[in-house]
């Protein structure tokens, strides 16, 4: 039973560090795509500092859904209560 509640934990951590590294080359990426756009057309900025900041916190909001699923199976994992039972 420890062995498992040790493998709950290390997968709680895996989504939790791949998420972040995710979340974070994905608002690097679009940020730089932006700094590029606004230097070509900087008549448009206003428009994509709009687009900028709605993707980018569509990318953070993904991360904190895995963050949240994380959570949920370190604190009230249903599958431990199937493997006790």
């Amino acid at each position: 039973m420890e062995n498992v509640l040790g493998l709950v934990a290390l997968a709680a951590g895996l989504i939790v560090g791949l998420g972040a590294i995710g979340a974070s080359i994905g608002i690097a990426l679009v940020g730089g795509k932006y700094l590029e756009a606004s230097a070509r057309q900087p008549e448009l900025i206003n428009e994509l500092q709009t687009k900028l900041f709605i993707l980018a916190g569509l990318i953070d909001a993904a991360f904190l859904i895995g963050v949240a699923i994380a959570l949920l199976f370190a604190y009230a994992n249903p599958f431990i209560a199937a493997l006790a039972g």
